[in-house]
């Protein structure tokens, strides 16, 4: 369909919750093959539809790798209906060109989602994989929430933050994750 112009950190839209999709219309069929084209161009993982401006309950993610086959996943109006265990992950986000940093994650989710036929399904990402962190990483996008808010060392992410030209950390949207916290320590 198209490839679409990816909003960088410091853009209002990326911190505004977003709304339920209520019909998998073509306008949504549309979103999701932009959000595709969109991802696969900037060589990401995944891609939620506020990175794109559009906020609507919508996220793609592929993690196939090297000569493996395109295996894109649509989620629409995800829900995470079980998460447990702690990693830490060094990610970043197409939103934040170049600039990575350790963040607290859940090791295994399960989801529950709509496809783009606007068929139910439930799918349980395991062991801190690539497809759990993305997960929880474009789910965050969903509700304003971006991957920097769960770092490790706010100092180190500042750091990160200013040598790439982004904007400052927000610190007043830094997660305080008990759970995650005291399992990783453990």
């Amino acid at each position: 369909m198209a490839i679409r112009k990816v909003l960088r950190y410091g853009e209002k839209s990326l911190r505004e919750p977003s709304k339920e999709v209520h019909k998998v219309s073509r306008k949504i069929t549309d979103l999701v093959n932009d959000l595709l084209d969109t991802m696969y161009a900037q060589n990401g993982v995944g891609l939620a539809a506020p990175q794109i401006g559009v906020n609507y309950r919508v996220f793609v993610i592929d993690v196939s790798t090297g000569n493996e086959p395109l295996n894109p996943l649509i989620f629409i109006n995800p829900k995470i209906i079980k998460k447990s265990g702690a990693i830490v992950s060094n990610e970043g986000c197409l939103s934040f060109p170049e600039a990575y940093t350790d963040v607290r994650r859940y090791k295994n989710v399960l989801v529950k989602a709509t496809d783009v036929n606007g068929r139910s399904f439930t799918l349980e990402a395991k062991d801190g994989s690539l497809l759990a962190r993305a997960i929880q990483h474009e789910f965050d996008h969903l509700e304003g929430i971006l991957f920097i808010d769960h770092c490790i060392n706010r100092f180190d992410t500042e750091s990160v933050l200013k040598k790439y030209n982004l904007p400052q950390l927000e610190v007043e949207k830094l997660i305080d994750e008990p759970d995650l916290e005291k399992e990783l320590n453990d």
